[in-house]
């Protein structure tokens, strides 16, 4: 079976005799420069040496000289990596811009520049129609070159050798989509992104489906649009049925929100429970912070099945599971103000609704909970001033 690359990319493999560079699409790797010409001694000049700054200064000498050359798009492209290579970055990106407006395109620039909005932190809109650009310009570039008299085994070779390429430009442009994408803060733009994403690489986000579905499904939750947010993430959870986050935000709405489904949320919740231990730490994330993440999911997974258990046991006043849930969900939810929030009024409402009721307790955990910038402040201050006057 051919792997997702092969698939996306294969189709775009085209077999040439060698050579027919006019068939190419114009780029400044092929472009033509005469011999002796300003461009021929540009060029002279930025090759002879590894110095960033001279590199800038003899492209800016001759962009200014000679603004009406047919190479001045190529010089914004090496202006771009020699910016890149300074971490100038904004003037990365302005030069890149130019040279994307020109409709120069070639992959390697584009990773160049999408360097560039990486080290600047920039997810503009241009980011990411520079991702959009890259997809059709990844398969137009995997063109295979061979002789005429070439064997059966340098074909092969050839396609190989093609295919590996195109893979790694594919995959530096997943890294920089995944990098740029969590810096959206709004939620109807990351929809919006997303739908560029999975039109310009549908293979991509067919493979990747349970991760593309869940950032769906927090899209249209911040959107307040709950039911559509439930429907992504049972999509998520389709196509990979341990997506941990995926189950902990359908368990905690079916729990809040759909009364009826709320028999899923704690089988949903209880399995997060179990796949905490299992969770991989990813390459290059730092110990702590994968902790933290474990954390706050084995944490959102005890809020829901306190829930669960205050709200079928909150009339008989038994209520010592949900208290030991909403224990285990504040100490682990440091991460989450508003979760800890929540955890920490529930935890005081349930030792309020225990027979006879922990007054000193609630007290206690109500104190946390005003503390915390969450939805249920308010509640918790209201609760806190009851149990007061109770105690006085």
């Amino acid at each position: 079976m051919r792997t997702l690359t092969q698939a996306i990319l294969l189709a775009g493999i085209v077999l040439w005799a060698w050579p027919l560079p006019a068939q190419q699409e114009q780029s400044c790797s092929n472009y033509s420069i005469i011999i002796g010409s300003p461009e021929d001694k540009l060029m002279l000049a930025v090759n002879g040496t590894d110095d960033p700054n001279a590199k800038i200064a003899a492209l800016d000498k001759f962009a200014q000289e000679h603004a009406d050359s047919n190479y001045a798009s190529c010089v914004d492209e090496l202006l771009t990596k020699s910016y890149v290579k300074l971490k100038e970055y904004d003037k990365a990106i302005a030069a890149g811009q130019k040279a994307v407006a020109a409709n120069h395109l070639d992959v390697s620039f584009l990773e160049d520049l999408l360097q560039a909005y990486m080290g600047s932190g920039n997810a503009s809109d241009d980011a990411f129609d520079i991702i959009a650009k890259a997809a059709p310009q990844i398969k137009a570039e995997t063109v295979v070159f061979t002789k005429l008299n070439a064997s059966p085994e340098q074909v092969e070779q050839a396609k190989k050798s093609a295919l590996q390429q195109a893979k790694s430009d594919t995959d530096y442009i997943m890294y920089a989509f995944l990098n740029l994408f969590p810096r959206v803060t709004d939620a109807n733009r990351r929809i919006k992104i997303l739908d560029q994403f999975s039109q310009a690489y549908p293979e991509v986000a067919k493979e990747r489906a349970s991760d593309f579905d869940y950032r769906y499904a927090v899209a249209y939750a911040q959107t307040n649009q709950p039911d559509k947010a439930d429907e992504y993430a049972e999509k998520a959870i389709a196509a990979d049925p341990n997506n941990i986050e995926a189950l902990n935000l359908v368990a905690y709405d079916y729990a809040f929100r759909v009364r009826a489904k709320r028999g899923t949320a704690a089988e949903y919740a209880k399995k997060v429970v179990t796949l905490i231990p299992t969770m991989k730490k990813p390459d290059g994330v730092p110990e702590d912070q994968f902790m933290t993440q474990q954390n706050t999911q084995e944490g959102m997974a005890h809020l829901t099945l306190g829930y669960l258990d205050l709200v079928k046991n909150v009339n008989s006043h038994r209520v010592a599971g949900a208290v030991h849930e909403f224990e285990k969900a504040a100490n682990l939810l440091t991460a989450d103000p508003e979760l800890q929030g929540q955890a920490y009024y529930l935890l005081g409402f349930s030792y309020e609704t225990l027979y006879p009721p922990e007054h000193r307790s609630a007290l206690a955990a109500l104190d946390h909970a005003v503390k915390l910038q969450s939805s249920t402040q308010g509640k918790a201050r209201e609760l806190l001033a009851k149990v007061r006057q109770a105690v006085r």
